[in-house]
């Protein structure tokens, strides 16, 4: 691989790690999905940073569950629930959108939660 495309493939993983962190603290953005994407440009760019990134003591679990069991925690599945009806609530009450553009967020929520709850539990290790 050419020095252009690494270090492209490097950045774009950073950006990817970066709003995986802020996906932690704000609810519309998935965490998880972010770092996934951040760990396969880290190893097609650079091994040592995904394997940082999958050993790192908070980023890493979820990631491990995932890549080896597809499986979501029952805490990071309350907390993703919880969160994306607190947002679908503030949406409604804060901004009053029309009731198709609230039914249609609602639906991509409904269908978001629904795979959520529906990935199996990692085995406690």
């Amino acid at each position: 691989m050419n020095l252009s495309m690494r270090l492209a493939l490097l950045s774009l993983a950073w950006v990817m790690v970066g709003l995986g962190i802020a996906g932690i603290f704000l609810p519309l953005l998935p965490t998880t999905p972010f770092l996934l994407l951040a760990v396969w440009l880290f190893s097609h760019s650079s091994p040592r940073l995904a394997k940082w990134l999958m050993d790192h003591p908070l980023l890493g679990p979820p990631l491990r569950d995932w890549r080896e069991e597809g499986a979501i925690s029952r805490r990071a599945k309350i907390t993703a629930i919880l969160l994306m009806s607190l947002a679908l609530v503030y949406l409604w009450v804060a901004f009053e959108p029309p009731a198709i553009a609230l039914l249609a967020i609602a639906g991509i929520m409904f269908t978001c939660g629904a795979f959520i709850v529906s990935r199996p539990e990692p085995p406690n290790k």
